[in-house]
Parts: C-alpha cells; structure tokens; sequence
C-alpha cells in the first residue's frame, strides 16, 4: 500500500501556515487596542488614510528589497476588489461605525463577518463546509456574542452605528473571497502591498483631514496610527495573505473568531481593564471554536487506512470483487 501520510515538507508547510495565521489574528487584535486609543485624535477617514500609507510605504520597501515585480493581469481583478472592500471602504466603515456605537455591538455585527466568508466561499469559491468547521464556527460566534454583551457599554446604539458596523463586516468577508483567485497567480505580499495602494488611494480624499489633524495630534496617537499601518496591516495582512494561499477561505475566517479572545486580554494587560466573568466564559468559547473548526476528523487525517467494508463497496461499485494481492 502506497504511504499516504504527509512529507516533513508538507509537515513544515502546515506549521508555516499555522504560525502566519496566528500572527495575524495577534496582530488584529492589538489593532482594536491602537485604534480606540488614536480614535480620540484622528477621525475615520484620516486614520484610515494615514494607517494605509503607513503600510504602503512599509510593504513598498520590502517589495523593492526582495525585488518583487507587478501582479500579473490575471491578480489583478481580486487585488482591485479586496483593496477597495477590505484595505479601503472596511476600515473606514470600521472606525466610523466604533464611533457610533458601544464595543459589544461592534463585536458582535463585525463578528459575522466570517459566517459571511463561509458562505460566500461555499457559493463562489467551492469551499467545502465540513460539520466540524459547522460546529466550531457556532461555538465561535456563540462566544463572541457572549464577548459582546458583556462589554456593551450604557450608552445607546445608533441605527447608524449598526449599520456601518454590518457593511464593514461585508465588505471584509467579500475582501477575502475576491483574494483567494488571486493569490493563485500572485505571491502574497504582491497581492498585500497592490490591495494597500488600491485602499490609500480610495482614502485619499480624507488627506485634508490627516494633513490638519495630523498637526494637532499627540505623539501617542500619531504613533498609534503607524503601529496600525506597519504591523496589523503591512505584516499582518501577509501573513493572512499567505495563510489564505495554504487553506481555505471558511477555515481562514474561522481563525479570527480567536481575535475576540485575545482583545479582551490585551485590553486587561494594556488599559487596565479587567474582563468579567462572562467576558471571560465568551472567551473560552472564541478559542474552544477555533480549535474545533480547524481540526481534522479521524477519516479525513492524512494517511487513515480505508477500512475492508469500504474496499469490498468499491469493488462492489466496479462490478466485480475485491481485489486481492494475486491476479
């Protein structure tokens, strides 16, 4: 019998890939920590604007280091949309709709982002929604609702706060599904650092306000904003970037459902404030979720042997017996 189980390649590969996703789902997290404290100096547009060319510039230098030329044609179709959806309209919806509304209601509309992935990825992409990614994507999102209602502040939501907060989580879920084709022609930081420059230019009319406020800004913040651009987005979206080229896009966007875990946290380290005990369980359960949706039932892991009954079947479906060792 022909040896199934995985080379210390594909070993390594799977590993590499494991370790990109989990430095970026790091990363975003720390952004939502960056993001509330350079929000109270910098409005939406221009945090957005000013977060981009942070990691244009960033991802530019590396491209020119490593001598990483222009996408090919057939990239640039998926580059163009996730630039616009993700890099550009996501963050600046993001950061207007946190402004509207208390951080349990964004979590818990922005959470169903990766829902949205697996669906539109099913539908336009093929991906294949086995019961455990089912299963720990319920988990998941059950947690991050738990997250959210125990973080949900007195002050009221506005319709227009939930709103804004709905269409970033879309435009992030049709991001990833529009990046996936492209990476199958392009590497990921060429897919990362042409989908940052599509973004920065959709945010360029809010130059003006980066310009004027820029100048009125403590240092913290304008610190903030390039901690955004150069880690949660340059970094951060090319590790996504070539997670995403290893996996799925169901199974990519089931790994964000840790970030909510890992906010609460940071938010204990950094600000100081210290998480309830639901926060907590809601935690529990991101991570629980997780590591659901990313396992492998038994049949499905590399190098099971097929099973006697399953063999005689398929002979059965041939039309004859089960082969033996002699002809």
């Amino acid at each position: 019998m022909p040896n199934t189980s995985p080379s210390p390649s594909g070993r390594r590969a799977e590993l590499l890939a494991a370790g990109a996703a989990a430095v970026t789902v790091v990363l975003w997290a720390s952004a939502f920590v960056s993001i509330r404290s350079a929000g109270d100096a910098y409005s939406p547009g221009a945090l957005a604007l000013g977060r981009l060319l942070a990691g244009a510039l960033a991802l530019g230098v590396i491209c020119l280091l490593r001598r990483e030329g222009v996408p090919p044609r057939s990239a640039w179709r998926g580059i163009a949309i996730s630039g616009l959806l993700w890099f550009g309209f996501y963050m600046v919806a993001l950061n207007w709709g946190e402004q509207q509304v208390d951080a349990g209601t964004a979590a818990l509309v922005v959470n169903t982002g990766p829902i949205l992935i697996a669906l539109l990825g099913a539908r336009l992409l093929g991906d294949p929604m086995p019961p455990r990614l089912l299963a720990g994507m319920a988990v998941s999102f059950a947690g991050a609702v738990t997250v959210g209602l125990s973080m949900s502040g007195e002050g009221g939501s506005s319709v227009l706060g939930v709103v804004l907060c709905l269409l970033a989580a879309v435009a992030y879920a049709g991001g990833v599904v529009a990046q996936k084709p492209a990476l199958g022609s392009a590497s990921p930081l060429q897919v990362t650092t042409f989908g940052c420059l599509v973004g920065a230019v959709l945010c360029l009319p809010f130059a003006g306000q980066l310009v004027q406020e820029a100048g009125d800004a403590p240092a913290s913040a304008t610190l903030n904003m390039l901690y955004l651009g150069v880690f949660p987005t340059a970094l951060a979206f090319t590790t996504w970037a070539y997670a995403l080229s290893r996996t799925t896009a169901s199974r990519m966007g089931a790994t964000t459902y840790a970030a909510p875990a890992l906010v609460v946290l940071m938010s204990w380290l950094f600000l100081g404030e210290v998480p309830g005990l639901l926060t907590l369980v809601g935690g529990v359960l991101c991570l629980a979720g997780v590591a659901v949706s990313r396992s492998r039932s038994r049949a499905a892991a590399p190098g099971a042997r097929p099973r006697c009954g399953a063999v005689a079947t398929a002979a059965q479906a041939r039309g004859g017996r089960p082969r033996s060792g002699r002809r």
